[in-house]
């Protein structure tokens, strides 16, 4: 029985570097990166112009096998990933509406010889109605083999790809707008009070409503009765890097949180020229305690009752 192959195209966008100053993007086997005088000596493209404007430049593959290898070069647009806001590119099935659209390598196609480099010029056109602001997006080089992996009668078969990020501004207004959206918190609390640590997950929306590319910071508070500081923090799972018109669901998990208090919890999320906070109140009850008491007071209501009525009644 033949396998069935469905291809994952892994555009492996954390070998883009982590950070803008950070070595040229590779795996190990072939790098990506702004042509220059030596590797990773300019490892990004920083790129600005008019709307209408046509600029050029050169990328170059360095391919670091014993063997010739042969890519497809594309530009794609950037974005921020769910699972963490990391920077990551559209694949070449996905389409581009960006700067990933208006990239056109000399050379779609090239073949690199084994220990040697290849550099590729390519034109970037900035149609005349582009919004003003930045427009990241990358230099892809996707490797043509297919690595088979799995098992079964559905294999996977993996392409590889790496990318140099393209950071361009189209000149005209911008705004840094930045908002911290849609906060909640979910309580783990023990049933019976003092018997485990009790724990809470915040989770909030960051949204980028401007149009630059901002390098947020967030800050955790929690107050309880009578204004009581129960937490604050600055926290460390947020990207380096949020893109324009981008948000992602984020959380932060709070152990030892309160079993029983009142408040609420801020996020003051700031960036350059921007600051902006978003709030939950709480309500930490021991509720099977609470219950208890409540049951129990009423029951000994109810008994008063019953032993007034019949000492009236005697």
């Amino acid at each position: 029985m033949r396998k069935l192959y469905v291809l994952l195209l892994s555009v492996l966008v954390a070998l883009l570097a982590p950070a803008p100053g950070a070595r040229a993007a590779e795996n190990g086997e072939w790098a990506v990166y702004p042509a220059a005088a030596r590797l990773g000596s300019r490892p990004y493209f920083f790129l600005s112009a008019d709307p209408g404007a046509t600029l050029t430049d050169r990328v170059t593959v360095a391919n670091k096998t014993a063997a010739p290898l042969t890519f497809r070069l594309y530009g794609a647009d950037a974005y921020n990933t769910d699972r963490d806001g990391g920077f990551a590119v559209r694949t070449r099935q996905e389409k581009q509406t960006g700067a990933g659209a208006w990239i056109t390598p000399e050379r779609s196609r090239i073949t690199v010889p084994p220990r040697s480099a290849v550099t590729v010029a390519y034109t970037l056109t900035v149609p005349a109605d582009a919004d003003p602001g930045d427009h990241p997006g990358a230099l892809v080089a996707l490797d043509e083999r297919i690595s088979p992996g799995g098992k079964g009668a559905v294999a996977v078969g993996v392409q590889r790809a790496v990318a140099a990020r393209l950071y361009l501004r189209v000149n005209g207004p911008t705004l840094s707008a930045l908002a911290v959206e849609d906060v909640t918190l979910d309580q783990d609390r023990p049933l019976v009070p003092g018997t485990r640590t009790s724990s809470a997950v915040v989770s909030y929306t960051l949204h980028n409503r401007g149009n630059v590319t901002l390098n947020p910071q967030v800050a955790l508070k929690a107050r309880g009765l009578f204004g009581r500081t129960l937490l604050d923090r600055d926290l460390a799972e947020v990207p380096s890097e949020l893109l324009p018109r981008q948000k992602i669901r984020l959380t932060e998990r709070w152990t030892g949180s309160p079993q029983l208090d009142w408040g609420d919890i801020t996020l003051t999320a700031t960036a350059k020229d921007v600051r902006e906070t978003g709030t939950v109140s709480f309500l930490a009850v021991p509720w099977l305690a609470a219950a208890v008491l409540l049951v129990g007071g009423a029951a000994g209501v109810y008994g008063l009752r019953i032993r007034r009525r019949r000492a009236l009644s005697a």
